[in-house]
């Protein structure tokens, strides 16, 4: 299978980050949605993979699971300031009550002297956000509060 052309791509708002992530798989979109939001934040190509995390996250929808994901994440950068640069997004189920993600970040502890500090995200929004499949592609839109 080709690869994508694009993980993610900066859509144009007024005032805060709009984002249309894309993956082959839903579990490769939610990684790239994940990536999006810390490039937001950071040049996530300086950022090595020196601490893992294992996250869960669930929904009742598949909105809801990108919600909780990209929170769960933001959770993790403002308690213990980390930042990521990998993800790993094992597996997205349907469950009686709706859906549950595991998954894996990988960063590091930011450091103003290495990492460059960009916009702060403030939260995750359900603004504007849309999931759906085009031409084998899923593609994840969303706002963040920046």
């Amino acid at each position: 299978m080709r690869g994508l052309e694009k993980k993610f791509e900066f859509l144009e708002h007024i005032a805060d980050a709009y984002i249309a992530a894309y993956g082959r798989t839903l579990e490769e979109a939610f990684e790239n949605a994940a990536l999006a939001m810390f490039e937001v934040m950071t040049d996530t190509s300086k950022v090595e993979a020196k601490v893992e995390r294992t996250l869960e996250a669930s929904g009742y929808d598949e909105y809801e699971l990108l919600y909780d994901w990209l929170e769960k994440l933001l959770i993790e950068y403002y308690s213990d300031n980390l930042v990521f640069s990998k993800f790993k997004v094992e597996s997205i189920e349907r469950t009686p009550e709706g859906f549950r993600l595991r998954g894996k970040a990988m960063g590091e502890v930011f450091d103003p002297s290495r990492h460059e500090s960009r916009v702060e995200v403030k939260a995750v929004t359900y603004s504007l956000m849309e999931i759906y499949k085009k031409n084998k592609i899923y593609v994840l839109k969303f706002v963040l509060d920046i």
